[in-house]
C-alpha cells in the first residue's frame, strides 16, 4: 500500500516544475511503457495493477514492479482514465557536442510548442534514421507525457538535445534547410549526407534569428487550397526527399 506522501509525490510529477526539481518523468501508456522497456530504458520506479501484463523479463532494465490497487492507480494517475501501469524514469539532458551537427542528418525544432507535434517529429526522425533531434528551449517539454506518448518508442531511440538554435546552427558545418512556403521545391534537393532540417512552428514559421542561419529555404509544392501542412507531415515529406536524394 502506498503512503500518503508517496501518492502526493507521484501526483505532483504531472507538473513540469516538480519533474525538473526531482529529475523524473512519468509514462502511463501501457504500449509506450512496453516500447520503452524493449528499447532498454531504465525506469527507477514502476507501479502496476494486477491487470497489467507488460514485459518484465531479464534484460529489460526495469525495476521490480510495485503492485498497487486500482484505487491507488486512480489516485496517482495524471489522466481521468487511469492506466494499468505507471512508470517513472530519470530525466537526462545530454549536452550537444561542439560541431555536433557537422556530420549526419539532424532535425531541428524551432519553437514547436504542441506536445503532440514534438512527439510526432521524434517518430519522423526515428523512421528516417536521423542521427539526432535538437529542440529549441521554447519547444514543448520533451519529458511531458503528451510528448512521450506521441513519440511512442522513438523517445528512447532518437538522440535528443536542447540548445539555442541560432548559436548551434551558426556552427553547424553542414547545409541548414529551413522549411518555408517561399522556399525552393524540396523535390529538387541534391543528395546530402550531412544536413540540418529546421521545422518552425505552424503559426509563426521560422523565428527571425533561426532564419538568419538557414542556408536554403525549401517548400513542398502545393496543388490544392490548404493554407499549410502539419509540422509532422511537412517534416516527413522533407526528410523522405532528403533520404531518397542521397540514395540511402
Amino acid at each position: 500500500m502506498l503512503t500518503k506522501a508517496q501518492l502526493s509525490r507521484l501526483r505532483t510529477l504531472r507538473d513540469k516544475k516538480f519533474r525538473e526539481a526531482e529529475g523524473r518523468y512519468v509514462v502511463e501508456n501501457p504500449k509506450v511503457v512496453a516500447e520503452l522497456l524493449a528499447a532498454g530504458v531504465v525506469f527507477s520506479e514502476l507501479y502496476a495493477t494486477a491487470a497489467w501484463k507488460g514485459p518484465l523479463a531479464a534484460g529489460t532494465s526495469a525495476v521490480t514492479r510495485t503492485l498497487v490497487s486500482a484505487d491507488e492507480m486512480a489516485r496517482i494517475s495524471h489522466f481521468p482514465t487511469p492506466s494499468e501501469v505507471f512508470a517513472v524514469g530519470p530525466i537526462v539532458r545530454p549536452v550537444l557536442p561542439a560541431n555536433g551537427l557537422a556530420r549526419g542528418l539532424t532535425l531541428a525544432l524551432d519553437c514547436i510548442q504542441d506536445p503532440g507535434n514534438v512527439g510526432t517529429l521524434l517518430r519522423v526522425a526515428d523512421w528516417f534514421a536521423f542521427d539526432r533531434v535538437v529542440l529549441s528551449p521554447d519547444c514543448a517539454d520533451l519529458f511531458s507525457q503528451k510528448v512521450i506518448n506521441a513519440s511512442m518508442g522513438s523517445f528512447a531511440r532518437v538522440k535528443t538535445y536542447t540548445a539555442e538554435l541560432p548559436e548551434v546552427l551558426a556552427q553547424a558545418g553542414a547545409p541548414v534547410l529551413g522549411c518555408d512556403l517561399g522556399g525552393d521545391d524540396v523535390h529538387g534537393l541534391p543528395g546530402l549526407r550531412d544536413a540540418v532540417v529546421v521545422i518552425g512552428s505552424e503559426g509563426r514559421g521560422l523565428s527571425p534569428a533561426v532564419r538568419l542561419r538557414v542556408t536554403q529555404l525549401v517548400t513542398i509544392p502545393r496543388f490544392g487550397g490548404a493554407e499549410s501542412l502539419n509540422a509532422g507531415v511537412a517534416a516527413a515529406i522533407v526528410c523522405d526527399n532528403l533520404r531518397r536524394a542521397s540514395g540511402r
